[in-house]
């Protein structure tokens, strides 16, 4: 479902902020084949905006727009309200950090941050000034004169941050800059950046694949599929209210109740979806709230993470579902064993099929 320009975030007060990015009916097709098709987006002035999608759906062809890096097939790129669209990458206000760094191996930190300001002629003490306050911001003080390969993956990360930010963009675009670093290493980046955007107060755009980024460091998001946009909203909203059925099953873990189980359910001839984390395993003694539903399963498997477990059910008529429960609330599951499933009725979420052709 492809979502029409954003609603602007608004303060406290009331007052919407401004468009630091403004895409209209943005569209790039190589050949035959359409990488971004027409869409509209709108990201606000200091936003840590995400956009998040499965490979091939078109989020990097967006950023490379963006960037100036490739030109669209149509449709308009805006910068600060300017159309920038047939503007080379270096007039634009922005920069770019990449996944594989792209750091000089020769040049020491500080001179691979103040790179860029020397390319533009600013003055070497100017630069130095500036290149050490980079380094700082990005939490390297004292780091200027190492080289790059005697540095961890998540100093050289920080430092190809510090070089983007160094230029004082009005908006600084990450292509997956996380994609290369180690589960441990990339969940404390994703605090660091997260941190690092708060303090420098400028939009930071982010592309991504992976969920747990989007949802954890994000603003908003913008879910990609199949070159168009399906939802955009805070991470709060594209969990707990997904529009679609992709993103309720590319977003987390979803249980997708289609229209003949959700009126045997619900009473509501209309697909639906519930978070495993929603439903409950309850005895037959149990107290259900009044707003609860309930069925019955016979357990297919059970499969322990620790704190807690994932329960798959089977329905009468084949259908299953899951649900993520406390490993100490497992009320006595076992495979093979009928089990009484549960949930409140407002954690059935109704979803729209995709309009985009070919959903995964």
């Amino acid at each position: 479902m492809s979502e029409s320009v954003a609603t602007s975030p608004q303060y406290e007060d009331g007052t919407r902020t401004q468009p630091a990015i403004q895409l209209v009916r943005l569209r790039k097709a190589f050949g035959d084949v359409v990488a971004v098709d027409d869409i509209d987006l709108e990201i606000m002035e200091g936003e840590f905006f995400s956009l998040l999608g499965p490979s091939g759906s078109g989020k990097t062809t967006v950023l490379r727009m963006i960037a100036g890096f490739e030109l669209p097939t149509g449709g308009a790129v805006l910068l600060q309200g300017q159309d920038v669209t047939r503007v080379p990458p270096y007039d634009r206000d922005v920069n770019t950090v990449f996944q594989d760094y792209a750091l000089f191996p020769h040049m020491s930190v500080q001179r691979n941050v103040e790179y860029g300001l020397k390319v533009k002629g600013v003055g070497r003490a100017e630069r130095q000034r500036r290149a050490i306050e980079a380094l700082g911001a990005v939490r390297l003080d004292g780091f200027g004169s190492r080289r790059p390969h005697e540095m961890s993956g998540g100093q050289r990360q920080r430092v190809a941050l510090a070089r983007a930010l160094v230029n004082r963009p009005k908006v600084l675009l990450l292509d997956e800059p996380l994609g290369a670093l180690d589960l441990k290493l990339r969940e404390e980046m994703q605090v660091e950046l997260k941190a690092i955007q708060h303090e420098v107060g400028i939009t930071f755009v982010f592309v991504t694949h992976d969920q747990g980024e989007a949802l954890s460091m994000s603003s908003r998001i913008a879910v990609f599929n199949n070159g168009r946009i399906e939802q955009v909203g805070t991470p709060r909203e594209i969990y707990d209210n997904p529009t679609t059925r992709f993103v309720a099953n590319f977003v987390g873990t979803s249980n997708l109740l289609p229209a003949e189980l959700s009126q045997r359910i619900l009473g509501v001839a209309a697909a639906h979806t519930v978070r495993p984390e929603r439903i409950r395993l309850m005895s037959s003694t149990d107290f259900r709230p009044p707003d609860f539903v309930s069925i019955d399963g016979v357990v297919e498997d059970i499969q322990y993470l620790g704190a807690e477990s994932r329960v798959r059910v089977r329905l009468e008529g084949g259908a299953e579902l899951i649900a993520s429960v406390s490993s100490d609330g497992l009320a006595g599951a076992a495979i093979g064993h009928t089990v009484h499933l549960a949930w409140s009725r407002y954690a059935a979420v109704a979803v729209a099929e995709s309009t985009n052709e070919g959903e995964t």
